[in-house]
């Protein structure tokens, strides 16, 4: 072999290996951010829960809905002008913002605030955890993602692990109307949020950028509550308490702008089947906020509960490697050879 055909083949290698290895790190780098997404949205959305506490009472469940999504779109509409990022998209764009903003940024919360009146906040987590079954079968439904058993057994235990977690604040409940009523409306926020889910996954799968349909969709989610809230006479009235004040803080820049960030982020790489098991995952981190901070004691009943979700949280991850047909570092490295050798026939 000639000095100069040798040369010629190892730059024609050494080309097709950069662009594979540049394939690969354009593929690997959100498989493995997945974790710290996943991390965000359970430990956020865990503290919420202490946040809303705080904005129920003298200001209006919808009013309170309306600063929330108004201050985070507010906030995301000046991340994306100092970002420079397209916030112009057609008519049919625009449709999915407006639905985004109602399913997701509305009605659910108003429906979940009003439910929060009439039963506890355990009830309410207990209810709304069975968003990862409707999850599960609405994106069978309308993507038709496939069900596996991991996936089922892990839903199943998840939801078990929460009942245990809940079972003594709510096992002494009395099913008077006003129960059945909050009980009603909370599992009604559970599927209004889940049909938000299939909503967002969709207008990923076309392409719709995360961050500014979250901008436009909290936007068209604010202009629908305070429209609900004018035509139903509420006062429009900002409570300047320390508490109030501080906890729509947190609930707009936390709750609202980084944990759907990441929640949806999450949901459009992983399916929402495998990203609604964090609405079973945050009433755990609940749990442990008030053990250390409300000193309650850590009884065997808790130790079962969280045990049990935790384990239903590791096989609905395995489920989701398995369907990826094998570790990540397997499938970049079977996919960066084809494309040498793929790039080496072409060359």
């Amino acid at each position: 072999m000639s000095t100069e055909t040798f040369t010629r083949r190892c730059c024609r290698a050494h080309c097709a290996l950069s662009i594979a290895v540049k394939h690969s790190k354009t593929g690997t780098a959100p498989i493995m951010s997945n974790w710290l997404l996943y991390v965000v949205t359970v430990l956020v959305w865990g503290t919420t829960w202490i946040a809303i506490e705080f904005q129920i009472g003298d200001v209006a469940p919808e009013v309170s809905v309306f600063y929330r999504y108004l201050f985070a779109a507010v906030l995301l509409f000046g991340w994306c002008l100092v970002r420079n990022l397209q916030l112009r998209f057609n008519l049919r764009a625009h449709s999915r913002f407006v639905l985004l903003g109602l399913l997701l940024f509305s009605v659910n919360y108003i429906v979940t605030y009003h439910a929060q009146l009439h039963i506890t906040s355990a009830l309410t987590a207990i209810v709304f955890s069975t968003m990862l079954w409707m999850n599960i079968i609405n994106a069978r439904l309308f993507f038709g993602t496939r069900i596996d058993r991991s996936t089922i057994t892990g839903s199943i235990l998840g939801i078990a692990g929460i009942m245990f977690l809940f079972l003594p604040e709510v096992e002494n409940l009395s099913l008077a109307d006003a129960t059945l009523y909050g009980t009603g409306l909370a599992f009604l926020g559970a599927l209004i949020a889940s049909l938000g889910n299939m909503v967002s996954q969709g207008a990923q799968k076309d392409g719709l950028p995360i961050v500014q349909s979250n901008a436009w969709g909290m936007f068209y989610g604010a202009v629908l509550t305070g429209s609900i809230a004018f035509g139903q006479g509420k006062d429009f009235f900002f409570d300047w308490t320390t508490e109030y004040a501080i906890s729509l803080v947190y609930l707009t820049i936390f709750g609202s702008i980084i944990a759907f960030g990441s929640y949806l982020t999450l949901l459009g790489r992983i399916g929402a089947d495998k990203a609604g098991y964090a609405m079973v995952m945050f009433p755990v981190v609940a749990i442990v906020i008030s053990i250390v901070l409300e000193e309650i004691t850590l009884t065997g009943q808790i130790i079962a509960g969280v045990s049990l979700v935790l384990l239903g949280n590791v096989l609905i991850l395995r489920a989701r490697s398995a369907t990826t047909g094998g570790s990540t570092e397997g499938v970049v490295a079977k996919r960066s050879l084809r494309y040498i050798f793929r790039r080496q026939r072409q060359l």
